[in-house]
């Protein structure tokens, strides 16, 4: 890693992943800011005390907040500038820095050991010769098959893969696209069912009758045609992958929201408030849509892990993200073709099945304690 100067490091943030670092940035300070209200009031000081009175939530939470560095460094990515000979920053004959043509994030540089330390291909954990023989000539001109040795014996945690990239690496990479397909998946259905939701619960009649229609006929197609038309038409990206996920996984949010809207407002403090002569949009934004938050938010918790682990199957169907994407369905569609070789290599499956459950199974423990959390109800009998 360089030290720039102000001027290198302008021109780097001029020229190098603006919005990407941007977004990055926004979701860095949105997640604090979200953590900071969170213990501001007492409610929200007593919902985090009975989550980390739970062992296995407090774990969870721990783990999660790892993932979620992982995937926050390596958003943040520029590139280096490219030094001559000399060890100098080189510059065109207008004066402008030459960068290299390769961007390094964060979390490329901390891990720049296992990053760097390739091999010829496969390797098995902590070995230190090659998974694979070779046909080599002896000193007597006999061909025999040998293992040549690793050029970083015992250095592969979960060995390499057929390039020789170290499958760890390659794991702590595929953690930024599972947290960009659940984030910006459940970004973009949770306003659609919300406003639905709510619009077809407390309005009735035609609005009502529209919804239902709307979210049926999109919920009895069978989302994997739907993928895989879109995603054939438009091409596979993380951005296709999120937009068809988020336009056609709102329905079930929207139909919890439409009942749970319909028993809200006919409580006694919705009826006092429309006797009161308060508007709708007041009523919808302050006595409504407040009271069952909740179960938005905790739907989206626990739909997250449902979402990573769609991925890994679309893009083990070729219908996921690109091929040169860092993927944990990406590792498991390359391990289809390892498994049925002989001997098996078992290093990508092991790795993504390793880092999904990781990721899936600590997503579940602290939805469900969250979801306790905010039901008074499920307090009570737990």
């Amino acid at each position: 890693m360089f030290l720039l100067t102000a001027k290198t490091w302008s021109e780097s943030i001029q020229y190098n992943y603006p919005l990407q670092n941007a977004i990055a940035a926004v979701v860095f300070l949105a997640i604090s800011y979200f953590a900071y209200n969170s213990v501001k009031d007492e409610r929200g000081r007593d919902i985090w005390r009975y989550i980390f009175r739970r062992k296995l939530a407090a774990i969870s939470f721990f783990i999660l907040c790892f993932f979620v560095l992982v995937g926050i460094a390596d958003s943040f990515k520029w590139r280096d500038p490219l030094l001559d000979d000399t060890g100098k920053v080189s510059t065109d004959q207008r004066g402008k820095i030459i960068y290299q043509n390769s961007a390094l994030s964060i979390l490329d540089r901390v891990c720049t050991g296992i990053r760097t330390n390739n091999e010829k291909t496969y390797s098995a954990p902590f070995s230190d010769h090659q998974f694979t023989k070779d046909l080599v000539q002896n000193r007597d001109g006999e061909s025999v098959w040998h293992q040549e040795k690793l050029n970083y014996p015992g250095k592969h945690l979960l060995g390499t893969d057929v390039v020789g990239r170290d499958v760890l690496y390659i794991c702590l990479k595929g953690i930024r696209t599972g947290l960009i397909i659940g984030g910006f998946t459940t970004m973009i259905s949770i306003p659609i069912a919300l406003v639905l939701g709510v619009i077809a619960g407390y309005f009735g009649r035609w609005p009502d009758v529209s919804i239902q229609f709307v979210y049926s006929t999109v919920g009895s197609v069978p989302f994997i045609l739907i993928a895989a038309a879109y995603i054939l038409i438009q091409g596979a990206s993380i951005f296709n992958l999120c937009l068809i996920m988020g336009i056609t996984g709102w329905t079930s949010l929207c139909r919890l929201l439409r009942g749970e809207t319909l028993k809200t407002r006919e409580l006694d403090y919705v009826q006092g408030a429309i006797a009161l002569g308060s508007g709708r949009i007041r009523i919808l934004f302050r006595h409504i849509v407040p009271n069952i938050f909740h179960l938005v938010l905790i739907t989206s918790v626990l739909g997250f892990s449902h979402l990573v682990l769609a991925e890994a199957v679309l893009s083990y169907l070729k219908i996921g993200v690109g091929q040169s994407t860092y993927s944990w369905g990406n590792m498991i569609n390359q391990a289809n073709l390892e498994l049925a070789r002989e001997p098996i290599v078992w290093g990508n499956l092991l790795g993504a099945f390793i880092f999904m459950m990781a990721l899936v199974l600590p997503v579940n423990l602290f939805g469900d304690t969250l979801r306790d959390a905010l039901d008074p109800k499920m307090r009570g009998q737990k």
